[in-house]
């Protein structure tokens, strides 16, 4: 199955990404939730797939502390997207690993302040619980929580990897993961190759491209996404492949120009993929 990510429009509204989506031929969508309430309220979401005749298969948990209205910490925003998906028919979850670093704040009004990435000392509760109590809550759920790599950032000479669970080698602890491509672009490793050590446990594939820029067009970059779709396809991969782009890269502004370019990443899926 091939899905369009509403994150590819997060400055559109969901109904419009969702006509788009069907019209540019995407089997299903995957829901991006965030602070607004039309990513959320399971009856609009579910008006919406019906209106545009195109199906929810996934759903991102929201990732940014703080979001209004849906409150906790990462373990209740993850298992509340969880009740969700299960109202409006998805079959995934999409989480993001946790992070290992806080920001540190020190202010002296009003001429002094400070800010700095300080290690957490210690495993989250969110780390300990995707560790140790996912598998179980995965059975009970019913719905697939896959996590998702996440992108690496060059300071200087040095790689910083920003997340815990975030080397290949803790990935590989998980029960299920979304190999999100243009996040490994960035960690300066082979695609294919990263993919064979993973491919036991990637259930959902977020698609993009990269040259430096994350979340371009499959065509527009310097991942060899034709060949890794080709290798999804020998492994007989059952799960979804969704693209995922950004605003710029899907033509914001312009709904002919976004038709074309939505259509295009379909297609491209489609001749590598199917």
């Amino acid at each position: 199955m091939i899905a369009l990510s509403t994150g590819s429009l997060f400055n559109y509204g969901t109904a419009r990404v969702a006509r788009l989506a069907a019209a540019a031929g995407f089997d299903g969508l995957e829901i991006m939730v965030d602070d607004r309430w039309d990513t959320r309220d399971a009856a609009y979401l579910s008006e919406v797939a019906r209106a545009a005749a195109i199906p929810i298969v996934s759903l991102h948990a929201p990732f940014r502390p703080g979001t209004e209205g849906w409150g906790g910490d990462e373990v209740v925003r993850l298992t509340r997207t969880v009740d969700l998906a299960r109202a409006v028919g998805a079959r995934t979850v999409v989480a993001h690993p946790p992070v290992r670093y806080h920001w540190l704040s020190i202010r002296y009004p009003p001429f002094v302040n400070i800010s700095a990435l300080t290690p957490l000392r210690r495993r989250s509760r969110y780390g300990r619980w995707l560790t140790k109590e996912l598998p179980a809550y995965h059975t009970q759920a019913g719905i697939t929580i896959a996590v998702e790599n996440m992108p690496r950032h060059r300071l200087g000479a040095h790689m910083i990897n920003l997340f815990d669970l975030n080397e290949v080698r803790e990935l590989r602890h998980l029960a299920a993961l979304t190999l999100d491509t243009t996040h490994l672009g960035t960690w300066d490793v082979d695609l294919l190759d990263t993919y064979e050590a993973l491919a036991d446990r990637v259930v959902h594939v977020h698609l993009s491209n990269y040259h430096g820029r994350q979340h371009r067009l499959p065509q527009d970059g310097r991942l060899a996404l034709g060949p890794f779709l080709s290798a999804l396809r020998r492994r007989r991969f059952g799960g979804t492949i969704v693209v995922e782009l950004d605003p710029e890269s899907s033509g914001a502004g312009d709904d002919r120009r976004v038709q074309e370019r939505l259509t295009r990443a379909a297609v491209f899926c489609r001749e590598h993929f199917a």
